[in-house]
């Protein structure tokens, strides 16, 4: 198994979070640093992080969490601050999350240790979708601001590809993107001349936030893992 895979599998980050871990000189085979994320390895290659030896693939968890504002999407946070791994007590687990919202920003995002779901879910080439509720003002948003938001919108960092958008009410967009840019909906809606005052991300791919209270989570079923897996492939775009 390649070097990053393994990382991954063993809980310790996503499969691209792994490599950039290796590349930093991070960790060691049987007492030898190497940087390669391609470096074959089993259990028995003694590979360690930061001197910590891994033993091999953990349990596989996934988690939904309802990220009340104010939490970090972090694994740890250096200054103390809470954490969406705070909110789910796994006694042993080395889990993170899995892509990122605003610190303000409140919803849906899954915690897990299993890289090669977390790569699936946010690599640009799957085009996973996510969607999102979000206040904005002024109120209501008129037809051409949609119009743009519907055809793409151009930013900083390039053109936004496609979003369904709808005004459920005055001033209350929900949007649904397959992308995961920084601050992305607040940066769009800016575009069009419409400030977000609040964000809620409420589906990410075929997981719906549904009645989970602030705060709360529950671990995925077997089933729910399994549609993830399968529910998109590259669009090699």
């Amino acid at each position: 198994m390649r070097l990053a895979k393994f990382l991954a599998h063993a809980g310790v980050a996503s499969r691209r979070g792994a490599e950039e871990i290796i590349r930093a000189g991070r960790v060691t085979i049987a007492d030898e640093r190497v940087t390669d994320p391609a470096r074959d390895v089993d259990a028995d290659s003694g590979v360690a992080v930061d001197g910590r030896f891994l033993e091999g693939p953990e349990e596989r968890m996934v988690f939904i969490v309802h990220k009340p504002p104010g939490v970090l999407s972090t694994a740890r946070d250096t200054h103390g601050r809470r954490t969406v791994i705070d909110l789910v007590p796994a006694a042993g687990a080395r889990l993170y999350p899995v892509g990122r919202l605003d610190v303000d920003s409140t919803g849906l995002i899954l915690v897990t240790n299993d890289g090669d779901l977390a790569q699936r879910m946010t690599h640009p080439s799957f085009e996973v979708p996510r969607t999102y509720r979000a206040t904005v003002r002024p109120s209501p948003v008129p037809e051409h601001a949609l119009r743009t938001l519907r055809e793409g919108v151009d930013l900083d960092d390039g053109r936004t590809l496609p979003a369904k958008v709808r005004q459920v009410k005055p001033g209350l967009l929900e949007l649904t993107i397959r992308e995961g840019r920084n601050h992305q909906v607040k940066r769009m809606c800016e575009a069009v001349g419409h400030r977000v005052r609040t964000l809620q991300r409420i589906r990410f791919g075929a997981l719906r936030l549904d009645e989970l209270p602030e705060g709360a989570h529950r671990r995925l079923k077997a089933s729910e893992v399994e549609g993830l897996r399968q529910g998109g492939a590259p669009t090699g775009r």
